[in-house]
């Protein structure tokens, strides 16, 4: 669908039974997906679930898979889907300290969580392309940022870490050669638009509404341009203890996520009506064309062990992260679950 239908989706919904409904109260996924999951057999047919309660932080727009996994969740046998309520800054050691128990986050901070010791395993890559960095007409590519003043969240969050490491693969010291200007997202943006910096890193939906009204231009598409659009962003990873002692739901909490990027690159009008509908962004043309944007198709692609070597790497080279990538693959990973599903839903 080109614009989002709701009279012919509900009318085609019905008819084939196995798309998603969407109703003012949000998105209802109707039991087993169509083509991009029709090999999973049905939850039902699995062992039982050691827990029926699973706990994710609330995410952000890009993590739109974690927002359609609600019903996808429950489809799997998960009665009690909670979201919590986590600072962003505090998602990694809020997944290491139990409050959460797996959780869609971007993969750079929680590696360093991992090089500090925290039990957390990656379980999943899930999709790229989060990240956009936009420029003034003096800045044309990632080098120029070199004495320039940045705004990129605020320190120690995922848009710093990511800089960081963009900053380090070309060769700069994001500590001396940038200039950061610590401000929340949409202060960032409004700060930007009024010509107050050089460079601005966004996430969905500001990319897209920047690109919208033609503010600065775009310097690098995370989506896009390489070597960004050859590794995840985003992964799934969990609490250490979870999927150690709750192995059954850790592979059908996986599914149903994975399931959910799949209705993501598929249908973006139905994750793009649920995120508006559960208040995780105001503009449903914005949240479209997110959806769009994000290629959520790349879990079936890419191998996540190459993000977290690359990551590593450029953690590594600016001093982030004192272990090896081989370390950090040693103690915080398990592609079990992953390697599985792979061959159950044909990737």
């Amino acid at each position: 669908m080109d614009a989002y239908d709701r009279r012919e989706f509900l009318r085609r919904v019905g008819r084939t039974g196995v798309a998603a409904a969407v109703s003012a109260g949000g998105l209802a996924m109707l039991a087993g997906c169509d083509a991009p999951t029709r090999s999973v057999a049905p939850a039902a047919s699995k062992a039982s679930l050691e827990t029926t309660r699973l706990r994710m932080d609330r995410p952000a727009v890009c993590s739109a898979p974690q927002v359609v996994a609600e019903q996808t969740l429950r489809d799997e046998g998960f009665t009690d889907v909670q979201y919590v309520v986590v600072d962003a800054l505090r998602v990694p050691q809020a997944l290491a300290s139990g409050e959460l128990d797996i959780n869609v986050q971007f993969g750079a901070p929680t590696i360093m969580r991992v090089d500090a010791g925290d039990p957390i395993v990656f379980l999943a890559g899930l999709h790229v392309g989060c990240f956009e960095l936009f420029g003034t007409d003096q800045v044309r590519g990632i080098s120029d940022l070199k004495g320039r003043t940045v705004s990129a969240g605020l320190p120690g969050g995922v848009g710093y870490v990511y800089l960081s490491s963009m900053a380090a693969y070309v060769g700069l010291d994001p500590s001396r050669d940038i200039v950061y200007e610590p401000r929340p997202r949409i202060e960032g943006m409004r700060v930007f638009a009024e010509g107050r910096l050089d460079a601005l890193l966004a996430l969905a939906p500001e990319a897209q509404e920047l690109r919208a009204n033609k503010v600065g231009h775009v310097i690098v598409n995370s989506a896009l341009d390489r070597p960004w659009s050859q590794y995840f962003c985003c992964v799934v990873a969990g609490n250490r203890e979870f999927v150690r002692t709750h192995p059954v739901a850790t592979k059908r909490a996986l599914r149903a996520i994975l399931r959910a990027a799949d209705i993501c690159a598929t249908q973006p009008e139905v994750a793009a009506r649920a995120l508006v509908d559960q208040g995780y962004t105001p503009r449903y043309d914005y949240a479209l064309q997110a959806m769009r944007d994000i290629p959520y198709n790349r879990w079936r692609e890419y191998d996540p062990e190459d993000t977290i070597r690359f990551y590593a790497l450029r953690l590594h080279e600016v001093g982030m992260v004192k272990s090896s990538p081989n370390t950090i693959l040693r103690n915080g990973t398990d592609w079990r679950f992953l390697n599985e599903l792979k061959r159950e839903l044909k990737a």
